[in-house]
């Protein structure tokens, strides 16, 4: 009897935290598009009343831009979740070595890293292998990387380490940057956690974290954050190296 309590409990727990995720996903888009599209309105608006001069309507612009790029990314990252809950969905196995993985960062973020100067290196076990769903796994690792090189000031180091622990490899993503204060560690999957600048200015929405602890949960494994300020932050995934 205490075994089904139990199992009932769990089983609640879980759709309390789905409800939550999509009731905070619906009023991050919700905001943010009222957001951006006020703000294209009132500014069309006062160019054409005149109030607002094109000078100062070109000033402007590389808000409106620094707003677009971040409400794009929402959308993207809220179309990567809605791809999982679609019909029957089911992860895809597939063996992937680590230093793929690292390839595939390394050239994704060639751009930003050199715009920031940072140096990007793998250390640990170079012939590491998971099998997991290549998708869900490397959207995790690209937002998890993304806020690492975001929050890394101009000549710092990132690392992806991977590390062999039995039957699961342990994949940490670690940076020097600007870190967490700790009173927002246990604040970071909360849909009122704040949202802090990157080191040149980059704005963000805190969505990503929360769909990367999402995705996690589907591959079977762990996400731990280490972070203290000022001294960078070691996201690390608990992974089986082999899921079914």
């Amino acid at each position: 009897m205490n075994d089904l309590i139990n199992e009932l409990q769990l089983k609640i727990e879980k759709l309390e935290n789905e409800i939550n995720f999509k009731n905070g996903l619906i009023s991050i888009l919700s905001h943010d598009s009222k957001e951006l599209f006020g703000t294209f309105l009132w500014l069309t608006e006062e160019l054409e009343q005149k109030t607002l001069s094109e000078e100062d309507f070109f000033k402007l612009l590389p808000q409106v831009k620094r707003d677009t790029q971040k409400n794009l990314q929402t959308i993207q990252d809220s179309v990567a979740w809605l791809k999982t809950q679609y019909g029957e969905f089911q992860i895809k196995p597939v063996k992937i070595m680590v230093m793929d993985l690292f390839h595939y960062l390394e050239e994704k973020y060639a751009a930003k890293l050199k715009e920031k100067n940072i140096n990007f290196y793998f250390k640990g076990d170079h012939n590491a292998s998971i099998t997991s769903d290549r998708l869900l796994l490397e959207y995790v690792l690209d937002k998890i990387f993304n806020n690492a090189v975001k929050y890394s000031f101009e000549g710092q180091d990132v690392y992806l380490q991977a590390i062999t622990e039995g039957d699961q490899v342990v994949l940490s993503v670690i940076d020097s940057g600007t870190g967490i204060h700790e009173k927002y560690l246990s604040t970071i999957y909360n849909y009122d956690s704040p949202v802090f600048l990157g080191t040149a200015g980059e704005k963000g929405v805190g969505l990503s974290l929360k769909i990367v602890k999402n995705f996690i949960s589907l591959l079977y494994g762990n996400i731990q954050i280490i972070s203290a300020e000022n001294k960078g932050t070691t996201v690390s995934l608990f992974l089986h190296k082999f899921i079914e």
